[in-house]
């Protein structure tokens, strides 16, 4: 091909369309634009972390049975100690009056394994245990005390004979009058396991122990709270299945 001289109007022209022709396509007006410049594909939305943590912790908290109904004692009766002290149900608590021993016995259907029961209790005053919580472990009954031998001893009783001032799950806390206690209990096939607030104070293996009750909590079977020598309150009881 030849071209023609630079004098002939013919280059000029030429020249003129070459150079809007290089405009338009660096100005990418002149054709497709770079892949570079094309847009990703939209992703889905997804369901935030927070969503499924809200939804989960909903679905366990509807689990829970309430065990008291903030204003009366149904469900359960007042248990038959000797020397037991008045019992009230008002203000969305239960008040266990000092006595010699003074408790509750619940009366209806419950759970014997697998299955938690939680409460808040405060000993209002005195210096003995403010929670003495019996519950079933499967054919066997069992005390969780909060407070006994003179206010701080937290234990079991009994496991194989030895009750709770005595076995592998004693410990000494400090319980202030007036303060409240998260206290919650988890039975499966092979655990006892206790929790006061976020402590895991009790985790012990069922198999090959005997599992049994001190003489005076006969009266608590098979689900009791009870006090000794002590005003206790207790609130928000409630248990649920695993």
């Amino acid at each position: 091909m030849k071209f023609p001289p630079r004098t002939d109007p013919r280059w000029a022209a030429g020249t003129s369309r070459w150079l809007t022709a290089w405009v338009l396509v660096s100005a990418g007006l002149g054709g497709s634009a770079p892949a570079a410049d094309k847009q990703p594909p939209t992703k889905p939305a997804t369901i935030p972390s927070s969503t499924n943590a809200s939804s989960a912790a909903a679905a366990a908290a509807a689990s829970w049975k309430s065990l008291f109904d903030g204003k009366s004692l149904a469900g359960w009766k007042i248990t038959d100690f000797a020397g037991h002290g008045e019992v009230l149900a008002k203000d969305g608590k239960i008040i266990l009056q000092t006595g010699v021993m003074t408790g509750i016995t619940w009366t209806n259907d419950l759970f014997r394994t697998n299955y938690e029961i939680s409460l808040e209790a405060m000993r209002v005053e005195g210096n003995d245990f403010f929670c003495g919580l019996t519950f079933p472990v499967g054919k066997d009954p069992c005390s969780f005390i909060v407070g006994g031998w003179g206010g701080g001893v937290v234990g079991l009783s009994s496991l194989d004979g030895e009750d709770a001032a005595h076995n592998e799950t004693t410990q000494y806390m400090n319980f202030q009058n007036g303060r409240w206690f998260q206290i919650r209990v988890r039975v499966t096939d092979t655990n006892i396991q206790a929790w006061i607030e976020a402590d895991k104070v009790v985790d012990v293996t069922t198999a090959g122990k005997s599992i049994s009750i001190r003489p005076e909590s006969e009266e608590s079977k098979p689900l009791g709270i009870a006090s000794w020598s002590t005003t206790a309150a207790l609130r928000n009881l409630k248990m649920r299945r695993l």
